[in-house]
C-alpha cells in the first residue's frame, strides 16, 4: 500500500460499486457478524417517525459530525428529508422490545406510532428521543450521501445526553445482546 501525504479531496469521494453480489442473504449473514449498538431514529415534530437502526457512528469531534444510513423507501428516509432535523436515541438493555417495535413493518405509521412509547421530544429538533436510552443526540442534517439502497445522512450534532446509565443493548450474528459494563 503506498501512502501519500496529500490532503483528501475535497467533497465526497464517488467509488465504483463491486459488481451485484448475487447472494444478499449471505451479505447480510457476514456484515451481521460485526457487533454494533442499536439505536432509534426520530424525526419531525408533529407528526413523528421512527425506525431502529444499527448503522450508526460518530464521524468527527470537531466539527461535531454523525451519519445515519436509512433505506430509501422508508418513511423516515422522506421525514428526515422533509424536516432537516433528526434524533438518535442510543438503547440500553432491556430496551429490545423497543428496539423490534420500530423495526416492524406492521407498527402504525400514523398519529399512533408513539402513543405507546415513553419519550420526550428533543430540546433542539422535537424529535421524540426515547425513555431509558443510553445516550442521545440530536442533529441538524448537514448532507446526503447516495449509499446504494440507503442514504448517508450527515448530522451536525445539536444537542446531546446521557440517559439513566443503564448497561448497552446490542447486535450481533442476527440477535440482541445486553452487554454489560461489570
Amino acid at each position: 500500500m503506498t501512502r501519500t501525504n496529500e490532503p483528501p479531496a475535497d467533497g465526497p469521494v464517488t467509488v465504483s460499486p463491486p459488481p451485484a453480489l448475487g447472494n444478499q442473504a449471505e451479505l447480510r449473514s457476514v456484515m451481521g457478524m460485526f457487533a454494533t449498538g442499536v439505536t432509534v431514529v426520530t424525526s419531525g415534530r408533529d407528526l413523528p417517525h421512527g425506525m431502529t437502526a444499527n448503522a450508526f457512528t460518530s464521524v468527527s469531534l470537531d466539527p461535531a459530525l454523525v451519519l445515519v444510513c436509512v433505506k430509501r423507501s422508508s418513511v423516515m428516509h422522506d421525514t428526515v428529508l422533509a424536516q432537516g432535523t433528526f434524533a438518535i436515541s442510543i438503547l440500553g438493555a432491556g430496551q429490545e422490545g423497543l428496539a423490534r417495535y420500530f423495526a416492524s413493518s406492521s407498527r402504525p405509521r400514523d398519529e399512533r406510532e408513539f402513543e405507546t412509547v415513553p419519550f420526550q421530544p428533543g430540546p433542539h429538533t422535537g424529535a421524540p428521543i426515547m425513555d431509558g436510552n443510553v445516550a442521545w443526540v440530536e442533529c441538524k442534517l448537514a448532507a446526503v450521501y447516495d449509499g446504494g439502497d440507503h442514504s448517508i445522512f450527515l448530522g451536525s450534532v445539536l444537542g446531546i445526553g446521557r440517559g439513566d446509565g443503564s448497561d448497552a443493548l446490542l447486535f450481533h450474528g442476527g440477535r440482541f445482546i445486553e452487554f454489560s459494563k461489570g
